[in-house]
């Protein structure tokens, strides 16, 4: 019985040890490759502001109450429009999308998918740019609107078909997103 006893508590004292060995590894690479994981996400976020943004040439980062907006220059250094990134709830988790607009706030230039975690095959489709490309160039002015079928109205995208949830969930994330940029850019113009 004491042997038994002893073997266990051996078993149990080895795998401990082994465990907070492994959690001190996994938290060093961790905390190594976090400086490289936010400057990759950087990178893809002034990625897709050059995709969207055509004119764009010069991009400048300002804060205003904690939040990030994408100031858009062109090779004038004239300001062109704002981009920001916008996040929400889709179907099976966080999407998030970076947007940019004209410098008046009236026109959409586009949106890119920077994150999302939809199911591969369906709700990933928001990544595909026949679906992106229905935001170009639509006004910013009134609400955004996804249809299920062919749009009848000037402000209305077509879902993706059994990927309802998702479209949606963009749209969603896109018509909050701008009225939060319009809040700061007015905040900022005070």
């Amino acid at each position: 019985m004491k042997d038994s006893l002893k073997y266990n508590l051996r078993v149990i004292f080895v795998l401990t040890f082994i465990s907070l060995i492994c959690g001190f590894i996994l938290s060093f690479v961790f905390n190594s490759a976090k400086a490289k994981i936010k400057e990759n996400q950087k990178k893809d976020i002034y990625r897709a502001i050059y995709q969207i943004a055509d004119d764009c040439k010069n991009v400048e980062e300002k804060s205003i109450n904690e939040e990030t907006i994408y100031w858009l220059f062109n090779d004038k250094d004239e300001l062109i429009g704002y981009a920001y990134l916008s996040q929400g709830q889709g179907y099976q988790g966080k999407i998030k999308i970076l947007f940019a607009v004209d410098k008046s706030i009236e026109r959409l230039l586009g949106i890119e998918i920077i994150e999302n975690v939809e199911t591969p095959g369906l709700g990933s489709r928001i990544n595909e740019e026949s679906f992106k490309s229905q935001f170009k160039n639509l006004k910013t002015n009134v609400p955004v609107e996804c249809v299920k079928f062919f749009p009848q109205k000037k402000n209305q995208i077509q879902a993706i078909t059994s990927a309802t949830i998702s479209s949606r969930a963009v749209v969603g994330i896109l018509n909050k997103g701008i009225q939060n940029l319009k809040n700061l850019i007015e905040e900022n113009d005070r």
